[in-house]
């Protein structure tokens, strides 16, 4: 079997890689998760744009704020806008646990090879 070069993480039999390439890895593990964050705001933002009839801005606000943890800023007044934000809200909590993970895996990576490294010195 062939070895690629194309693998995100070194496997556990081989060295730890230098640091450089380690904060490469985690400026890729941040573009992504901003990447998902801008796609679920902006999702958020049409929703609240198209079910409330907000403006943009104040879309943009309620979506940031629920997006953020924070809760609504604006009282829903439509069936389809409170659907939508109890939708949105469980959303949110999801798309935070993901961006966590996505975030931490790089550095927990790393800590758990080194550790292997270690743990396999006489």
């Amino acid at each position: 079997m062939s070895q690629t070069r194309s693998r995100f993480f070194e496997q556990k039999h081989e060295p730890l890689v230098p640091f450089r390439v380690f904060l490469r890895r985690m400026l890729r593990s941040l573009g992504l998760a901003f990447f998902v964050v801008a796609c679920a705001l902006a999702a958020g933002i049409l929703g609240y744009h198209t079910t409330e009839h907000l403006s943009w801005l104040d879309a943009l606000l309620n979506a940031s704020m629920i997006l953020g943890g924070m809760g609504p800023v604006d009282q829903l007044h439509t069936t389809a806008g409170k659907w939508f934000a109890s939708g949105y809200a469980l959303f949110s909590g999801l798309v935070f646990v993901i961006v966590v993970g996505i975030v931490i895996a790089p550095i927990l990576h790393r800590f758990f090879h080194w550790f292997h490294l270690e743990s396999k010195k006489p």
